[in-house]
């Protein structure tokens, strides 16, 4: 079986504007073993994982399931789950947390009312350490397992921050992936020791660029505009980048970036369609994986 993450590597695939795009994100706490297809191959239930599919489409919310690192006891008998919800727009970022002694308590959620920002009150503000959550769904893609897994662990030892495996982030082959909350960026290939060092930057409010894939509340070509400023600039502030606009489609692109001090910029960004096909995944055949990237960053403004 081929390694997508050696494939990925070996053409030096760009990591940037490849993150999965959320605007709200709703992880569930559930212990034991996971399918390949989590949300209905798991104990939570395939009829509660079909519904929560069928509610969260649409809605810019995507579901997964979380799990403490380590042991995974295969538990049948009834158990209280953490739930996570995060809404990752820059100045409307927020965490909240609760407790489910019911998982189908989940039925009831207002997916449209998460997907554009409001809680509604629902469960308790989370305010703790930065939130990791490292992609380790080894039945879904074999290099999340063997990537995935020992990173989760590491982090998990060390105290480096709220640390959680999940069962799919996107982007197998940039494994060990993971997600950060409560700003939404995503990373990729990254050891132990850069992690925690991208967790001690959210810690103070700031983003660590090496190894970023993007934020999740854009779309590639924002994610890519996104990163391309803040390399330009040196800007590492979490929330002091807005993707104001983007106009345009497949292959090119114009997305307005905006500072909250003022500036813009005008950010080109293209697909390249021509690159080596690569397996998207463990065992599957080379296929074309575009690749977005910024080509041009025009600066529109300055600031106050």
């Amino acid at each position: 079986m081929s390694i997508c993450s050696a494939a990925s590597r070996s053409l030096s695939e760009p990591l940037a504007a490849t993150a999965a795009t959320a605007r709200t994100w709703l992880f569930v706490e559930q212990p034991g073993p996971w399918g390949a297809k989590a949300l209905t191959h798991s104990r939570l239930g395939p009829a509660l994982g079909r519904a929560l599919e069928r509610a969260a489409d649409g809605t810019g919310v995507r579901v997964a399931l979380i799990r403490r690192p380590g042991r995974h006891p295969d538990r049948h008998r009834p158990v209280r789950r953490r739930a996570y919800l995060a809404h990752t727009l820059p100045g409307r970022s927020w965490v909240r947390t609760g407790l489910l002694s019911d998982p189908q308590e989940l039925r009831d959620l207002d997916m449209a009312a998460l997907g554009a920002g409001d809680h509604g009150g629902l469960w308790e503000p989370y305010d703790g350490d930065p939130l990791a959550l490292v992609c380790t769904n080894g039945r879904r893609d074999r290099c999340c397992a063997l990537l995935g897994r020992p990173l989760a662990t590491e982090l998990a030892a060390s105290g480096a921050g709220e640390v959680w495996e999940t069962t799919h982030l996107g982007g197998h082959r940039f494994a060990p992936t993971l997600l950060t909350l409560p700003y939404g960026y995503a990373y990729g290939r990254l050891g132990g020791h850069a992690v925690k060092g991208v967790l001690d930057g959210l810690r103070r409010g700031r983003i660590v660029t090496d190894g970023c894939r993007g934020r999740s509340a854009w779309s590639r070509p924002g994610q890519a505009a996104d990163l391309a400023v803040r390399e330009l600039t040196g800007e590492t502030g979490a929330d002091a980048l807005t993707v104001a606009e983007t106009d345009g489609a497949a292959p090119v692109w114009t997305v307005t970036v905006a500072h909250r001090d003022g500036r813009a910029w005008r950010v080109t960004v293209t697909e390249d369609t021509a690159a080596p096909p690569l397996p998207a995944s463990c065992g599957a055949a080379p296929a074309p994986q575009p690749r977005v990237a910024a080509t041009a960053v025009v600066p529109l403004r300055a600031g106050s």
